[in-house]
């Protein structure tokens, strides 16, 4: 079974968009998939896996954009103490897929090459996560072939504000866009409204928008267990 773990979030806009792409996983993948959250809505992590049937195996993919605290600890503590053999997969990123995705919705915004450009990260007190951010910042600007800035929301510096004013004193009649790399519309998706930028694109999923990019990375990051590998070849066509 595949348990795709979101954070969790109050919005309904982004329950709503997270539950698509939980929906299309399903639908791509040979198992079952149950959508879990690591914090704020039900099923919990815990929760989900005590509810599996007794003689199947866990694969819990973090649907979450960089891996810190809530991989390497929430999650694999919930693994650990999984009453079902239990493995947790690598976090979504960085991926060329969702740096896509990220430019696919800077065009949508109205990017163009005038504009300064800002990747907008949630953050994180890990310092692998942080270097998980700016790696993509470093792919987002390879594939727009142009400088991003990269700020953050919360325990890490320089905050998404910061960011927005640094872009915009490099090249001052320049609008500033923001790209924020969030999974969905939620609490951080606001502070970045409140960033001061003139332009702010949509995250990765909306509650009408569910890039197969991110489908892939998700149903990829499944893959790369071997059980599920093996039920994948054995329900493909000969």
């Amino acid at each position: 079974m595949v348990f795709a773990a979101s954070h969790g979030t109050s919005s309904r806009e982004g329950q709503a968009a997270v539950r698509r792409l939980v929906e299309r996983v399903a639908a791509a993948l040979p198992v079952p998939v149950v959508g879990c959250h690591v914090d704020v809505e039900e099923p919990s992590v815990p929760t989900a896996l005590a509810a599996a049937p007794a003689d199947s195996r866990a694969v819990i993919v973090p649907l979450l954009l960089s891996a810190g605290y809530h991989v390497y600890v929430d999650l694999a503590e919930s693994a650990a103490e999984s009453p079902i053999p239990a493995a947790v997969t690598p976090a979504l990123g960085p991926d060329e897929r969702l740096v896509e995705v990220l430019a696919q919705r800077l065009v949508e915004a109205g990017h163009d090459r005038q504009a300064s450009v800002v990747l907008a990260a949630a953050g994180s007190s890990d310092a692998r996560a942080v270097a998980d951010c700016l790696s993509t910042g470093e792919l987002l600007a390879a594939r727009l072939d142009t400088a991003v800035t990269v700020g953050f929301l919360s325990a890490a510096e320089p905050s998404v504000a910061q960011a927005v004013e640094a872009a915009r004193a490099a090249r001052r009649r320049a609008p500033v866009i923001v790209a924020p790399y969030l999974l969905a519309p939620g609490y951080f998706l606001d502070l970045v409204g409140q960033a001061g930028a003139d332009v702010v694109a949509a995250p990765l999923l909306t509650p009408e928008s569910t890039p197969q990019e991110l489908v892939d990375v998700v149903t990829q990051r499944a893959f790369a267990d071997s059980a599920l590998a093996e039920a994948r070849d054995t329900n493909s066509p000969s």
